[in-house]
């Protein structure tokens, strides 16, 4: 086989796979949107769930949900873009950068019921904060550090080394160079990452029962149970509650994912092209 014939059978593999990703993703949603769609009415959105979810709606699951979600990710980017800025900033490569590394990438690989156990046993009943959403979040939190870690250091690392150099030829220290020059270059590959981790804190169950808890009701604080979009539709599928409005919830939980995606792509879009201006 000659060169262009192997090109071309490259290029031919690497659009079926392509395509491939994208026929699954639109079939899922297919699949989800044929299934709920019957069931997502504005009273299903904006009503409380009644007999153990076979009657009313989902609202207060919006609710723990986004405040869940929130609130892990706040404790988590800080966490997870200031100790990827140490590792690329304020390090040189040596055990500590190893070590560091070697952690992220284990902290990533833990099943999502080992974390859910650690939150439970560390915030639930050791610091004694109960079933909560702040229990959950710092739970959570715990699972999407690895993924901001990671994708803020690459996409720190990708930032051109002469800029930091012209920063320091006119008298920057390494601070202003980080905060001025490096972190703005460096935005959309940090958002990436923290989109990673909202949607994995949007979809998680397994963690969020065992330190979150699930109940029906609207959370009136960080202090109170509340079932997320995710956990919801996992009890009523798994109790065969009512599939039809499980799989509504599972539709109100894509449609999250997408509005959440789509916006945060736009400003980042947005901001990119008025520093390229």
């Amino acid at each position: 086989m000659n060169a262009r014939a192997e090109e071309k059978l490259a290029v031919n593999i690497l659009r079926f796979s392509a395509s491939a990703a994208i026929a699954i993703l639109l079939f899922i949603i297919a699949y989800v949107t044929y299934k709920g769609a019957g069931s997502l009415t504005l009273e299903f959105i904006f009503d409380a769930p009644r007999d153990m979810g076979r009657e009313g709606g989902i609202f207060p699951a919006i609710l723990s949900t986004l405040y869940l979600a929130a609130l892990s990710t706040l404790i988590a980017t800080p966490l997870g873009v200031g100790t990827a800025i140490y590792l690329t900033e304020y390090t040189t490569e040596g055990l500590t950068t190893k070590i560091v590394r070697f952690g992220s990438d284990c902290l990533a690989g833990v099943p999502s019921i080992i974390f859910g156990l650690f939150g439970f046993v560390l915030f639930v009943i050791y610091l004694k904060l109960g079933w909560c959403l702040l229990s959950g979040a710092l739970t959570m939190s715990f699972m999407i550090l690895p993924t901001i870690i990671r994708t803020s250091e690459e996409a720190i690392k990708s930032v051109p080394y002469e800029l930091r150099e012209a920063s320091f030829s006119l008298g920057a220290t390494r601070w202003q160079t980080v905060t001025k020059i490096v972190l703005p270059e460096a935005v959309p590959g940090i958002v990436t990452g923290v989109i990673l981790g909202v949607g994995r804190a949007i979809s998680e169950t397994a963690a969020v029962i065992f330190t979150a808890g699930s109940a029906l009701t609207a959370p009136e604080s960080i202090l109170e149970s509340g079932r997320t979009l995710a956990v919801h539709f996992y009890i009523m599928a798994r109790e065969g509650i009512s599939m039809d409005k499980a799989f509504a919830t599972a539709l109100v939980l894509i449609i999250f994912i997408l509005i959440i995606n789509v916006i945060t792509y736009t400003l980042m879009n947005k901001l990119i092209a008025r520093k390229k201006a």
